[in-house]
């Protein structure tokens, strides 16, 4: 993507989103829209100083936050770390991938809110079983692509390297890994979406802070306010998140998408 493209799309992005604004705000003050279903950007603005200052259920906003990421995290970065050498082993091994890929697909699409009862019944109710339902709604989709990836490495690529005398890790590191390295990002970053968005139900494990946890109880209180800002702060904290994925990657892959 060339600069003046970049700029194009950052300057349409950002008309179309003050646009959207501009008409819910209308809309509010109008009173087209009653504010207890859909309050206004500014009453969401009034909210935000508001817990900023005081805070939510005698937590500050910023804890909530920080609280929400750490889970996320922590959940994510240990389906990386296992879901990828697990993910490849698979795709380089057609044994290893028909032992274990009837257990990945099954819990694959299995809903995680329905492992909800026997995490908290194997793991209880402290920060591991919230840790665990974002690892277990990740690692398998990282599995799955990581796999894929693998497979779809170009057979010419793996007999030229052959011809020229790689084996081993020494085809692993400078054949495979360069080639599989884009569409595992891709992977990562899908993965990542599914885990934020399994926050809320990780959340709902007997906690008493969290973004998710804020959301719920907000929810439960016609806190309406409360609850559309503690959308947005989980929306851009999850696009800002991808943001970086995507820089990382850039920086990882510069060759991606040449040739």
């Amino acid at each position: 993507m060339t600069q003046s493209s970049l700029s194009r799309r950052v300057f349409l992005g950002t008309v179309s989103v003050l646009l959207v604004i501009g008409i819910w705000e209308t809309a509010g003050r109008l009173s087209l829209v009653d504010a207890l279903l859909l309050p206004p950007p500014s009453e969401i603005l009034a909210t935000t100083r508001e817990l900023l200052q005081d805070g939510y259920r005698q937590t500050p906003l910023w804890a909530h936050l920080l609280l929400s990421l750490a889970r996320a995290l922590a959940g994510f970065g240990a389906a990386i770390v296992t879901g990828i050498p697990l993910g490849i082993a698979m795709g380089m091994s057609p044994v290893l991938s028909a032992l274990i890929d009837p257990f990945v697909q099954f819990l694959r699409p299995l809903p995680k809110l329905a492992l909800i009862p026997l995490v908290v019944l194997w793991f209880g109710i402290g920060e591991t079983s919230k840790v665990l339902l974002i690892y277990l709604s990740t690692v398998l989709t990282i599995i799955v692509g990581a796999a894929a990836a693998v497979e779809q490495v170009r057979r010419l690529q793996l007999r030229a390297a052959r011809a020229l005398g790689a084996r081993g890790f020494t085809m692993f590191r400078f054949v495979i890994l360069p080639a599989i390295l884009p569409d595992l990002f891709v992977t990562v970053r899908l993965a990542f979406g599914i885990g934020w968005t399994t926050l809320i139900a990780a959340e709902m494990i007997a906690s008493e802070a969290g973004l998710g946890w804020m959301v719920v109880n907000a929810g439960a209180y016609l806190r309406t306010d409360v609850v559309m800002l503690g959308i947005v702060l989980l929306g851009a904290t999850g696009y800002a998140l991808d943001l970086a994925l995507v820089g990382i990657q850039r920086w990882v892959t510069p060759w991606a998408g040449r040739g």
